[in-house]
C-alpha cells in the first residue's frame, strides 16, 4: 500500500536539526529542540509501526517514479520496529545529552550532528534502494565521524582514525557489490533484485557478489577478524555518543545483512557455514576480551562485540526459529547496549572514572539507582523473565536442532563470559567498600538531586523498554514470527513494492 507519510520519521530529525543550527549559539534552546524532535519522533514511530500492522507492508516512491525505476521506501514490520526501537533509543540519548555532554561540544554542533545520525538510521531502515541505502550509510558515517572528533582530545582522534579508517574500507567493499550487482542485472531496487538475480545464469559471480556485501555489513557490524576497530574507538567519545555508537550503529550492519541475504542473496551452503564460522570466532574473542577489561566502557565495546556474533549466528543458521531468535535479540540489544552506555556515563558523573579498581561503594551510596542499573544487567545477563533472556531460547533450540553444536558451545561460553564479567562489574563498582586510597568525601561530593533526575531519567526509560519486553515476550515472539515470515518467504515485499504483475 502506497503511503506518502513512511518518511516522517527521517524529516523529523531532518527539521530537528536544521532548527538546532538556527540556534546555534543558544545551548539552552538546542537542549529543548533536541527533546521535543526526538520525542515526537517517538510518536510518527509508533503510528508507522500502528499503520504497518493494519494496514500491510507501506511504500513510498519518490517523487512519483514507479518501481523498480525510481528511489522507493519501504515499511515493513522489520523496519518500522527498528525505527520505533532507534527512535526510543534517541530519545534516551537526546535526554542524557542535555545534562551529560558539556556546553563546549554542544557549540561544536554536537545536537544537529547527533540528529543528522539518527536521521541516516531511519532512512537506512525504511529505503528500498540499494544504493540509497549505501547513501544513507555515509550519511551515518560522516555524522559518527564528527561526533566522535568533538572536543578533539588525543584519545578521540586516534581512537576515529581506526573507526573511519574501517569504514571507509567497509563503505568501498559494499560500493563495489553494489557496482557488479548492478552491471549484471540492471537494477537497484531490492525488490527487483530479488526477481532478476534468479535470472542470472552465472552463480560463481552471484557468490562473489554477495562476498562484497558480506564483507561491508561484516566490518560495520564488528565480525572477527576485523572488529578490532570498536573497542579501539567507542571508549573515547563522551558517553552520550558511546550509547548512540554502541546501541544503534552495529546493529544497523545487522539489519542490512538481514535484508540483503533475505531479498538478493539467499545464502546457500556455503554461506550459511562461512556466516556460522565467523559468529562463532566473534563470540569467542569477544568473550575473551571483556574477561581481560577493567575499564567499564572496554568491558562492553567487547561485550558488544559477543553479542553481534549471537545474531550472525541467527543469521547463518537462516530458517525461521533462527531469525526469530536473531531480530529478538536485534530489539533488545538495541535497548541494552544504548543503556549500558548511559549508565557508564552516569557512574564517570558521579565519580570521575570508569576504572573499577578504582570504584566502590555506589550501592551504599545510591542504592536506588543502583537497583535500577542492576535490573538493566539482569537484562544484558538474560535472566529470565527479562529480555535477553527469551532469544537465546529461539538460537538454542534451532541450534539443536540442526545440529550446529560449535554454535551451542559458542553460545554457551558468550552467556556465562557474560554473566561472569557483569558480576564482577558489581562487585568491584557497586558492592565493594571504597578504596582506601580514594577519599570519597573529599574527592567526588554527592550528585546535585536536579542533576541525577535528569541523568537517570533516560536510563529508567530504557529500563522500562526492555522490562516491557521480557514481561510481554509473547507480544514480542508474534511480533518477531511474523517479521520471520517475511523474511523468509519475501513475496509480500515483493508484490508490494513491484505490484501483484511481478
Amino acid at each position: 500500500m502506497i503511503d506518502n507519510h513512511i518518511l516522517g520519521p527521517v524529516f523529523i530529525h531532518l527539521f530537528t536539526a536544521i532548527l538546532q543550527l538556527i540556534a546555534w549559539r543558544k545551548t539552552v534552546t538546542q537542549r529543548y529542540i533536541s527533546g521535543i524532535g526526538s520525542f515526537l519522533g517517538v510518536l510518527v514511530a509508533i503510528r508507522l509501526l500502528s499503520k504497518v500492522q493494519d494496514q500491510g507492508i507501506l511504500t513510498m516512491n519518490a517523487s512519483n517514479w514507479e518501481s523498480p525505476f525510481g528511489i522507493v521506501f519501504v515499511a515493513d514490520l522489520l523496519s518500522s520496529t527498528l525505527v520505533l526501537i532507534t527512535s526510543l533509543a534517541g530519545l534516551a540519548v537526546s535526554l542524557f545529552s542535555s545534562t551529560g555532554i558539556n556546553r563546549q561540544r554542544m557549540l561544536y554542533g554536537y545536537f544537529p550532528i547527533f540528529h543528522f545520525l539518527v536521521m541516516g538510521l531511519n532512512g537506512a531502515f525504511l529505503t528500498g534502494d540499494i544504493f540509497n541505502l549505501y547513501v544513507w550509510f555515509e550519511v551515518i558515517i560522516i555524522s559518527s565521524f564528527v561526533l566522535m572528533t568533538l572536543g578533539g582530545r588525543k584519545t578521540q582522534l586516534e581512537g576515529a582514525v581506526k573507526y573511519m579508517a574501517l569504514n571507509i574500507l567497509a563503505s568501498t567493499f559494499f560500493l563495489t557489490g553494489i557496482g557488479i550487482l548492478y552491471g549484471i542485472t540492471g537494477s537497484l531496487n531490492m525488490a527487483d533484485l530479488s526477481q532478476k538475480i534468479k535470472l542470472v545464469n552465472n552463480q560463481f559471480l552471484i557468490g562473489i557478489t554477495s562476498m562484497f556485501f558480506l564483507l561491508g555489513f561484516g566490518i560495520k557490524s564488528a565480525v572477527f577478524p576485523l572488529y578490532y576497530w570498536l573497542p579501539s574507538s567507542y571508549h573515547t567519545p563522551p558517553s552520550a555518543v558511546a550509547a548512540t555508537f554502541g546501541g544503534l550503529l552495529t546493529k544497523v550492519g545487522i539489519y542490512a545483512m538481514l535484508r540483503v541475504f533475505s531479498l538478493i542473496f539467499i545464502p546457500d551452503e556455503f554461506t550459511r557455514n562461512l556466516l556460522m564460522i565467523l559468529a562463532v570466532l566473534t563470540i569467542v574473542t569477544g568473550s575473551l576480551g571483556a574477561l581481560i577489561k577493567l575499564n567499564i566502557r572496554r568491558l562492553f565495546s567487547y561485550l558488544i562485540v559477543c553479542h553481534i556474533g549471537f545474531m550472525i549466528g541467527g543469521i547463518g543458521m537462516f530458517t525461521k526459529v533462527a531469525l526469530m531468535g536473531t531480530v529478538f535479540y536485534l530489539f533488545h540489544d538495541i535497548l541494552v547496549k544504548t543503556n549500558m552506555f548511559l549508565i557508564a556515563g552516569l557512574i564517570r558523573q558521579m565519580r570521575g572514572t570508569m576504572d573499577m579498581k578504582s570504584l566502590g561503594g555506589i550501592y551504599a551510596q545510591y542504592p536506588k539507582i543502583s537497583l535500577l542499573i542492576a535490573l538493566v544487567l539482569f537484562s544484558l545477563v538474560g535472566i529470565p523473565p527479562l529480555s535477553g533472556f527469551w532469544p537465546k531460547v529461539f538460537l538454542f533450540k534451532e541450534a539443536f536442532n540442526i545440529s550446529e553444536y560449535a554454535f551451542v558451545a559458542a553460545l554457551v561460553l558468550g552467556s556465562f563470559v557474560t554473566l561472569f564479567v557483569i558480576a564482577r562489574m558489581w562487585s568491584e563498582v557497586f558492592w565493594k567498600d571504597v578504596p582506601s586510597d580514594v577519599n570519597i568525601e573529599d574527592k567526588y561530593n554527592p550528585m546535585p538531586l536536579a542533576r541525577r533526575i535528569l541523568l537517570v531519567m533516560p536510563i529508567a526509560l530504557l529500563a522500562i523498554a526492555t522490562v516491557f519486553i521480557g514481561i510481554n515476550a509473547e507480544v514480542v515472539v508474534k511480533l518477531v514470527d511474523q517479521i520471520a515470515s517475511q523474511l523468509v518467504d519475501t513475496s509480500s515485499y515483493v508484490e508490494a513494492v513491484l505490484g501483484k504483475q511481478n
